[in-house]
């Protein structure tokens, strides 16, 4: 998963962002509160951990402007040294999800942002299968059968049509893709991705008439929809 971490001590940032990178997750530290608002208007992160004071922008000040501006509920843990019930209510009531108190053990804290990521994702990291519908994929082997039936896809296109279904209606922009599935090569051309999506497209058949829209935000990223079955019937005549 993608994680922002808005932390500005440098030895708590530290043990946060390497804590969460041991599990796997993409983490991307800030130190200032409106650089990390300026972030947030053009990336998208599956995970949110704020601290409470930082320069420019409290936490508080940042929830708040999360809750208000970021159409899709992005789950927010709070890590802050702050600890009387008042303030664990006041956060928990501005709308965040969880609230944890420093110092923190790193297996707490780990299986904190796993609990909250299964309840939001709604994953299962046992499970060996993921279903969307007419659409199976098989963890291990990399296959994806549409109806019962085979489809041939590569490793990489494997990986970015799971992304997009596991966020079917959730616009993703295209730096978080970019790191999920190429990982060690953020610098990919722009056209490499666009390549993936419309072959992904293709195979799968991700069109109105077959009830999904896989669509381009201009500047931002890609957005797989769900169609109904009424509107896609209503497209195809």
């Amino acid at each position: 998963m993608r994680i922002a971490v808005l932390e500005d001590d440098p030895e708590m940032a530290v043990f946060v962002t390497s804590t969460l990178s041991s599990a796997g997750h993409i983490c991307h530290p800030f130190v200032r509160g409106r650089d990390f608002v300026h972030t947030l208007r053009r990336q998208t992160f599956d995970l949110i951990t704020l601290d409470w004071e930082v320069p420019d922008m409290s936490g508080q000040q940042v929830l708040h402007w999360v809750r208000q501006h970021v159409a899709d509920p992005v789950p927010v843990i709070f890590i802050t040294s702050y600890a009387r019930d008042s303030d664990i209510s006041t956060i928990l009531n501005a709308g965040a999800d969880d609230y944890v108190v420093k110092p923190v053990a790193a297996g707490v804290l780990l299986a904190r942002v796993d609990s909250l990521l299964r309840r939001a994702y709604k994953t299962n990291p046992s499970s060996v299968h993921e279903t969307y519908g007419d659409f199976q994929f098989d963890l291990p082997s990399g296959e994806v059968r549409c109806k019962g039936q085979p489809v041939a896809l590569t490793r990489r296109e494997f990986m970015l049509a799971l992304l997009l279904f596991q966020n079917t209606g959730r616009p993703l922009a295209r730096a978080h893709i970019r790191e999920v599935v190429w990982k060690q090569a953020p610098d990919i051309p722009s056209r490499t991705m666009d390549t993936h999506v419309s072959l992904i497209r293709s195979k799968l058949g991700l069109r109105p008439e077959n009830g999904y829209r896989l669509a381009s935000i201009y500047g931002y990223g890609y957005n797989l929809e769900q169609i109904a079955a009424a509107t896609s019937a209503s497209g195809s005549t």
